[in-house]
């Protein structure tokens, strides 16, 4: 299996906190999803798989309290059917 272009992308959480303390969360993983799409101008076609370490490094303090950034891994692949990957970048 041929591995695609791997970047990285630190991704600023701060607009998680301007909102209700029950919604920061989820809005962070959505901010997530946009600024991915943003920086590598993922098309209409393209499939975005986030993974699940992603969403628990988020809620890992709960609903109320998600982290002010994250720094991801982004893996796009050759193949067309194969989804874009974003990984947590590991240290």
């Amino acid at each position: 299996m041929a591995r695609g272009n791997i970047s990285e992308l630190t991704v600023p959480l701060r607009g998680a906190w301007n909102i209700t303390r029950y919604k920061r969360s989820p809005r962070a993983i959505t901010i997530i999803r946009n600024q991915v799409i943003r920086h590598l101008k993922v098309g209409e076609e393209e499939e975005l798989y986030i993974d699940p370490s992603v969403n628990e490094y988020i809620w890992a303090n709960g609903i109320e309290n998600p982290p002010r950034k994250v720094r991801l891994q982004i893996t796009r692949f050759e193949e067309e059917d194969i989804p874009i990957e974003v990984k947590l970048l590991e240290e």
